[in-house]
């Protein structure tokens, strides 16, 4: 990270991650599928806003902590609901927004397999599991 070759080739690597998600989240919706996302952190709503991601490709945002619960993501204004609305929605795909914990988030949401449910990350790559 400390020499410039390093960010040489960043935009580029970023709008791959941008165009692939737009892709899947348009491809799904064509499809009649519903994708909501996991985890109301910095980063992926960062990536959100990059993306130009709205409610009308992404209904919700889930997320364990109630004093998030209830707001808005800044920027795209994607409500922030309870993870019980997993259960009652059973969506098709679930976008964990935390990456980086990804296996963690899986982990506590098994109940998503339930119903025939996936989990997707977006970055580094798009990723299907």
């Amino acid at each position: 990270m400390t020499r410039s070759a390093f960010y040489a080739g960043l935009q580029p690597r970023a709008e791959a991650v941008k165009d692939s998600l737009l892709r899947f989240l348009r491809e799904q919706k064509s499809a009649g599928r519903k994708v909501v996302a996991y985890g109301a952190a910095a980063k992926g709503n960062t990536l959100l806003n990059f993306a130009g991601v709205r409610g009308d490709l992404l209904q919700y945002v889930a997320d364990r902590s109630p004093g998030k619960q209830g707001k808005y993501l800044p920027g795209s204004h994607i409500p922030i609901v309870d993870q019980s609305r997993l259960m009652a929605d059973k969506p098709d795909w679930v976008l964990v927004l935390p990456w980086n914990l990804r296996a963690e988030i899986e982990e506590q949401l098994t109940f998503v397999r339930q119903w025939g449910g996936g989990f997707v990350r977006a970055i580094p790559k798009l990723e299907f599991s």
